[in-house]
């Protein structure tokens, strides 16, 4: 039996390593191959984890002193893990209004 101890460091030590490699994804980005690999790695990382927060509650463990938390933290990386792999490369997803061409637009009525 492991003892509760690492599956908590097991678990922090998973989400350490995914969230720093999501804050350094713009640098991956660089080189589509990188990016690929970086996008993998970090869905298989935070697959992992949550598979890992699960084991860590079925344990009986508390993340943070927290016995509730591994669960729903769980759900959350899986959300995260697909995130991980959509590539949506400068695609606007918001299809809001652009603040960059809303003082345009108005200059272009006025004009007319």
């Amino acid at each position: 039996m492991v003892a509760v101890a690492s599956i908590e460091l097991l678990a922090q030590s998973l989400c350490f390593t995914s969230s720093i490699l999501f804050a350094f994804i713009a640098t991956f980005s660089r080189s589509q191959r990188a990016e690929n690999i970086a996008q993998n790695t970090i869905a298989i990382l935070l697959v992992a984890s949550a598979i890992v927060l699960w084991w860590l509650s079925l344990s009986g463990g508390t993340l943070w002193g927290s016995n509730y938390l591994p669960k729903p933290l769980s759900l959350v990386c899986l959300i995260l893990a697909f995130s991980a792999r959509m590539n949506i490369k400068g695609t606007n997803v918001s299809f809001g209004a652009n603040p960059h061409t809303i003082g345009k637009t108005d200059q272009i009525d006025a004009e007319e």
